[in-house]
């Protein structure tokens, strides 16, 4: 036999999940366009292209960007409308930081990022740069913590 609340419980928690999956697709194509915009040359572009660095670069910059979103919404507690606010602020803030620190670690390892996104094979440099979108992307995470 369910309790009496089981169905309210669910609708509450089905509308919750919909409504943090609005947010939380929102935050990342924000993620996405911030990637695309700060990165040298046009990054969604070269995805069409088939640019093999250009789809690793890209993807781990997604993996990180979700890395950031999902934290938001797990520390997110309080009342419905607080959650929303910290998922949305600590989303976008985290998102910035993360964008800010990829561009500034890419310059510091002095790396040919246009270069590398445009070549037709595969390089090293790729690899560089989507490990510094994923490590910048736990980094941010833990800090939103």
């Amino acid at each position: 036999m369910l309790a009496p609340d089981f169905w309210p419980t669910v609708g509450v928690n089905v509308g919750l999940i919909a409504v943090y999956a609005v947010i939380g697709a929102v935050l990342m194509y924000i993620g996405w366009f911030a990637i695309d915009l700060t990165t040298p040359g046009d990054l969604r572009g070269l995805v069409r292209e088939g640019r093999p660095n250009a789809v690793v670069v890209s993807a781990a910059g997604l993996v990180s960007m979700a890395l950031i979103v999902v934290t938001a919404i797990y520390i997110s507690g309080g009342g419905f409308l607080a959650g929303i606010l910290n998922t949305s602020i600590y989303g976008l803030v985290g998102i910035l930081a993360q964008v800010l620190a990829v561009r500034g670690l890419e310059a510091v390892a002095r790396l040919d990022v246009d270069g590398c996104l445009h070549d037709d094979r595969f390089t090293a440099d790729s690899a560089v740069i989507g490990a510094m979108h994923v490590a910048l992307g736990l980094v941010v995470a833990v800090a939103i913590i």
